[in-house]
């Protein structure tokens, strides 16, 4: 399958995204696949429609965890509307519903030793910086495994800024959590790699993606090795402990919501 047959089989048709997808369908080892419908993923919201919202909560989003900094949510605030549930589900049915938004600083910039070596040379644009990090702050990554698992029921959507690391970050953890094949997680983030074009020209810059491919490689990775590494170096149990999750913090991470058996 040609990369754009592979990104329109992913393509949810949501008005205002063009990194969005669903963490559904992906092989785990068992030879099974992740279902559907509990975790999304997507760049920032900001430029969603009206109908691209009641989109959302068609496919069964409720929650909303917003993984950037503070300063970065003063600048493009993510504000969903209240959705009427006709409108959302074809219920009939005038209520509203809304979106919960649950705020998480994965980056903790405030650790300027750990992102000195991280921030200027560019290397928070790869999957180079994932297991340092996971490492160094492992109550960011927890922080945001527990907003994960402790939403209201409904599917949760994940998102930063592009939705390529910080986001691609917590899939991870969320896919190894599912225990899913490596090449379907490595493929998982290479997606973002392929809606780059889109997601650039939708916002008026340049894909950076060449730029961060010459960058891995002067580290001697490349961006496919760099996201396999990371995810190979993954200790989830150790990571929990660590981050300090609860009994049903880490059942809600390991059975995705309930959803897996």
């Amino acid at each position: 399958m040609g990369d754009d047959a592979l990104g329109a089989s992913r393509d949810l048709g949501v008005e205002g995204l063009h990194n969005l997808r669903d963490l559904g369908g992906l092989r785990r080892r068992d030879g099974s696949t992740t279902p559907s419908g509990v975790f999304f993923r997507s760049e920032v919201p900001d430029q969603v429609t009206e109908r691209g919202w009641a989109r959302l909560h068609a496919l069964g989003v409720r929650t909303i965890v917003d993984l950037r900094q503070p300063v970065e949510r003063d600048r493009r605030p993510t504000a969903p509307p209240r959705v009427p549930s006709s409108d959302a589900s074809g219920t009939g049915d005038p209520s509203v519903v809304g979106f919960d938004v649950v705020e998480v600083d994965l980056d903790h910039r405030e650790d300027e030793e750990f992102w000195a070596d991280y921030w200027d040379n560019g290397l928070v644009g790869t999957a180079l910086y994932y297991l340092p990090h996971l490492a160094r702050m492992p109550e960011r990554a927890g922080a945001a495994l527990a907003a994960v698992g402790g939403a209201r029921p409904g599917g949760v959507l994940l998102h930063c800024l592009g939705g390529r690391d910080r986001t691609g970050l917590v899939s991870l953890l969320l896919l190894a959590a599912a225990d899913v094949e490596p090449d379907a997680a490595v493929d998982d983030y290479l997606q973002t790699v392929r809606t780059a074009d889109r997601v650039a020209a939708a916002r008026g810059r340049p894909n950076r993606e060449p730029e961060l491919e010459a960058l891995c490689a002067r580290y001697g990775s490349s961006t496919e090795q760099a996201v396999r590494d990371a995810y190979a170096g993954i200790d989830l149990p150790d990571l929990m402990d660590r981050a300090g999750l609860d009994d049903a913090q880490r059942r809600a991470l390991l059975t995705w919501r309930g959803a897996l058996v």
